[in-house]
């Protein structure tokens, strides 16, 4: 353990700037102030890849689209097309990691290309002094002063307490989970949001058994409860939804002679019930860990759900502090669109307060001026100038099947806001193409203002959802009223011709609100 020093015997680096996190926001951040400074460090704890490629959006999706083609030959017999196919579990984990690698592989090579000098393995935390103490895999502390820090420290999987004790090896997260050799022969799933509703389903298509619990009779986290009921209607006909359930204990317990891991509880008719099987997957949320940081010691103030408090929501900027703080960290919206862009603009703006260009020029100025954006570029950043200053249009998407989309306001938001609200809808159990393909389970709810026929938000479970959530995300975006969506052309027989029929369903709510 390494003696801690006084302070007359530290030897402190300064830097302009320190970048705490290599996930995509500490890697777009780091990118931005290196055009502005060679005195910069990226301290890291882990891997110096990004949640997303490693562990998150695309190994996941890499699963999701192997259980996809297991899953059409097995249940195509309505087309006329029998099968049976046979899961080699080896092979579809053996594709997920290796295709998976092959994305890290981008972004490490980004990383190996920085002076090794601006690289610092290993854990950072705020002394009282306000230093940044960066405690080394080597077991050495090095101390640094930073005119600016940019904390880009991402999440992690919450796994209850006790639960590693008690289940060991059986355990796994999202985490973990894409580094299995082979697909288990059962599971269960606790929490029943995107990873877990994904996983789930992912898994069951792949011969997996699999049993979902969640405390609340909700999937997805839809907060419409007109899509909620909708979405566990189409997804109980193939999956075990354990809805409504209470978790009273988890245990490793012998049985015909294997281990098994052993869920016992409470069922939503109150009648105490026991799972077995293989493996146990918390799926029960991510979390940030900004509570260890030390972070009262530079001015950060946390409140009850470990958010900051006087954030900047665009540049991630805390009121009255030099600090900043991006991306899955800040826990606001722990997306990957909207990690990248406050990566680039908290970078973007230490790096013109660094070339003491912070008065002189705007940020969309500088955007526009930036080679990164240009047509040349080869990394063509998305942060459209005029746009920089704009909070990004809420959107979320869960590519289980059918899809999961949330775009804009929530219901519950307008709601309490008590602004003038109407809702639009249409089903896609009728709806033509989505018959014709066989995926005809679903439901869109459109929200607007009767006043200005802007749309306000959407909530859908459906087939194509991923599509209509760009579509409704660039109408709120850009001001688009539902008039000048129906005026652009919907093309047949297509499943986007189902959003046509929410939005003339929409402007005739209007039309009665407004009568």
């Amino acid at each position: 353990m390494t003696k801690p020093q006084s302070s007359s015997e530290k030897s402190i680096r300064h830097v302009d700037a320190a970048v705490i996190g290599a996930g995509t926001a500490g890697h777009n951040a780091y990118r931005q102030i290196s055009k502005a400074t060679d005195n910069v460090v990226i301290i890291n704890e882990g891997i110096w890849s990004t949640t997303c490629t490693t562990m998150g959006c695309m190994p996941s999706k890499l699963l999701v689209a192997a259980a996809d083609r297991a899953y059409h030959a097995n249940h195509s017999d309505e087309f006329g097309v029998e099968g049976n196919a046979t899961i080699n579990g080896k092979q579809v984990m053996k594709r997920v990691q290796d295709e998976r690698d092959r994305f890290a592989s981008f972004a490490l090579k980004n990383v190996d290309s920085w002076d090794d000098n601006n690289k610092i393995h290993g854990r950072a935390v705020f002394s009282e002094s306000g230093l940044i103490e960066a405690h080394t895999a080597e077991g050495d502390i090095e101390y640094i002063q930073a005119d600016h820090v940019i904390i880009a420290t991402g999440s992690k999987p919450f796994v209850p307490e006790g639960w590693k004790l008690a289940l060991g090896d059986a355990l796994i997260t999202s985490d973990t989970i894409f580094e299995l050799p082979d697909l288990p022969k059962s599971m269960a799933v606790v929490g029943a949001g995107a990873i877990g509703l994904e996983l789930a389903q992912a898994m069951s298509r792949l011969g997996v058994e699999v049993a979902i619990f969640n405390r609340a009779e909700n999937v997805g986290g839809l907060k419409d409860e007109a899509i909620n009921q909708k979405a566990i209607a189409c997804f109980s006909s193939e999956l075990d939804l354990r809805l409504n359930t209470k978790i009273d204990k988890v245990s490793r317990e012998e049985f015909d002679s294997k281990s098994q891991a052993v869920i016992h509880y409470t069922d939503a008719e109150g009648n105490s019930q026991t799972w077995r099987g293989e493996k146990v997957l918390a799926a029960t949320g991510r979390r940030n860990s900004l509570h260890t940081l030390g972070l009262e010691h530079v001015g950060v103030q946390l409140d009850d759900k470990n958010r900051p408090l006087k954030l900047d929501k665009i540049t991630g900027k805390i009121e009255g502090t030099n600090v900043y703080i991006v991306g899955d960290a800040n826990a606001y919206m722990p997306l990957l669109h909207v990690s990248s862009n406050e990566g680039y603009l908290s970078g973007k703006e230490v790096a013109l307060k660094i070339a003491g260009l912070a008065d002189q020029i705007s940020m969309s100025d500088a955007i526009a001026k930036d080679p990164d954006c240009s047509d040349e570029s080869d990394i063509l950043n998305d942060m459209s100038p005029d746009k920089s200053q704009t909070a990004t249009t809420s959107m979320s998407i869960i590519f289980s099947e059918p899809q999961i989309m949330n775009v804009g306001q929530s219901l519950s938001d307008i709601k309490e806001e008590g602004r003038p609200y109407v809702i639009g809808e249409v089903s896609f159990d009728n709806q033509g193409r989505s018959r014709v393909m066989g995926i005809n389970c679903g439901l869109l709810r459109i929200y607007a203002c009767p006043k200005s026929g802007l749309v306000l938000g959407a909530s859908m479970v459906g087939p194509d959802a991923e599509y209509i959530a760009h579509i409704l995300a660039t109408a709120i975006t850009n001001e688009v009223d539902i008039d000048g969506l129906l005026a652009s052309p919907f093309y047949h027989p297509t499943i986007l011709e189902g959003l046509r029929t929410a939005l003339r369903d929409t402007i005739g709510k209007i039309n009665t609100y407004k009568s």
